[in-house]
């Protein structure tokens, strides 16, 4: 029974660790893009997006993934036999991924606080769709268990990126068309 109990939450502290990694580069990109604007309502527009991220990144997303960790630890400790399959390896190696996506986030995050981030919005636009591969891999190889359903998903998800990829490209070239400035 602890074992379901750990799942529910784990699977309820995904969820929202997923909805800060997904919003917070989201909050970079109009932060990055507040540098367009002239110096007053720059230092206006940069004091409230490092408001906003530190709240988002401290009170959501980061207790959210520890506790997501924690809950799937219980459910390794109940039940130790998962870590003998090969699909929770190849999971936990994307989950290793995710782990580094939130706290290279965190660097950026920081690095827009002290102004000193170099970042794009196209580079943080190409970014903000890397948890959402990352998330698809983990879910699919979750559900598909066996190797080969679960290296059929990871080679869709290899085309989801590019097709992300081509749909970014494609919306800067809209930008600008439109005369917004982009970089």
């Amino acid at each position: 029974m602890i074992y379901l109990y750990a799942k529910a939450v784990h699977i309820i502290f995904v969820i929202c660790w997923m909805a800060g990694l997904f919003y917070m580069p989201r909050l970079f990109i109009y932060h990055t893009e507040a540098k367009g604007k002239g110096e007053v309502e720059y230092q206006i527009l940069h004091k409230q997006f490092t408001l906003m991220e530190n709240r988002l990144w401290w009170v959501i997303t980061t207790p959210a993934m520890y506790i997501a960790i924690a809950s799937a630890l219980l459910m390794l400790y109940t039940s130790p036999g998962l870590l003998t399959l090969g699909w929770m390896h190849v999971k936990l190696l994307f989950v290793v991924g995710m782990v580094f996506y939130h706290f290279r986030s965190q660097r950026i995050m920081h690095a827009l606080r002290d102004e000193t981030s170099t970042w794009t919005s196209t580079q943080l636009r190409l970014w903000n769709e890397l948890s959402t591969i990352l998330l698809f891999a983990i879910v699919f190889v979750v559900i598909l268990k066996s190797a080969l359903n679960w290296i059929y998903g990871v080679l869709g998800i290899v085309c989801l990126a590019v097709l992300l990829m081509f749909l970014i490209k494609l919306y800067k070239t809209y930008r600008k068309s439109k005369g917004e400035q982009v970089d």
